[in-house]
């Protein structure tokens, strides 16, 4: 990530909608009912929706919130088909970019994106253009509390199964691979660490530093829109823009 928080840019590509709690929980919602639908509403033989919860419980959803969400899913299998589709494209400049949605309507969906990519003076591609520049990974940010021990962290982390640690100003930031994540993450869980994010994302391999400002502007408004639209769960790209690297500072 060219020197760069992995944590940070997570944090930039969400855009400005997903400030909005009540927009996160209903994204958080839909990927409950996704993993009550594959794996069934008790956590317990349910790993994929032991991860949802730990990622809801990281973003403030509180447990009620948490336990209805279950209990909707449970009872909404026979009438919701919710489907996931990642799209991918290229915004302008070149930045390449991936889409993840959970969507009851794939047609409104597809036509949705495309508009939002041609409005912007970007295009979709087919499936695998670009995501071969990104690695599937667990990402697991712990909050860097006041005196905590950064070798005792990252032994912790290491030990627990975790293929990378990072320590920030603010935080620690765990990497696991796909297949690991679930084990390290409940591992942290137990020893009373503080999630500040805990998910299954993508980081690019390479970064695209783009800083003409009318190319830049094209770029966040389409992010943007692609964050407004009510069934993009998230969207990942490979851009360094001029506004993430104050951020970052």
């Amino acid at each position: 990530m060219s020197g760069h928080s992995k944590w940070a840019n997570i944090k930039n590509k969400k855009g400005k909608a997903d400030a909005a709690r009540g927009k996160v929980f209903t994204k958080i919602g839909r990927e409950i009912a996704i993993a009550v639908r594959d794996g069934g509403s008790n956590p317990d033989s349910n790993s994929k929706l032991r991860d949802v919860i730990a990622k809801a419980k990281a973003n403030n959803m509180p447990n009620d919130n948490i336990k209805r969400s279950i209990l909707k899913a449970a009872g909404e299998l026979g009438s919701v088909n919710y489907e996931e589709i990642t799209y991918e494209g290229y915004a302008p400049g070149g930045m390449a970019v991936i889409v993840t949605t959970v969507t009851d309507n794939r047609n409104r969906t597809a036509s949705d994106i495309r508009h939002i990519f041609d409005k912007n003076g970007g295009s979709l591609g087919t499936n695998g253009c670009v995501s071969y520049m990104f690695d599937s990974v667990g990402l697991i940010v712990l909050e860097r509390k006041p005196g905590m021990d950064e070798d005792d962290v990252m032994m912790a982390a290491l030990d627990a199964g975790a293929s990378d640690v990072q320590a920030q100003d603010d935080c620690f930031e765990v990497t696991t691979a796909v297949a690991d994540f679930s084990a390290v993450r409940e591992n942290l869980e137990k020893q009373g660490f503080n999630f500040l994010s805990a998910e299954l994302t993508m980081i690019p391999q390479t970064t695209n530093a783009i800083d003409d400002p009318d190319t830049v502007a094209k770029i966040q408004k389409l992010l943007e829109m692609l964050d407004d639209l009510d069934d993009v769960q998230d969207v990942y790209h490979n851009g360094e823009l001029p506004e993430e690297e104050d951020e970052d500072e």
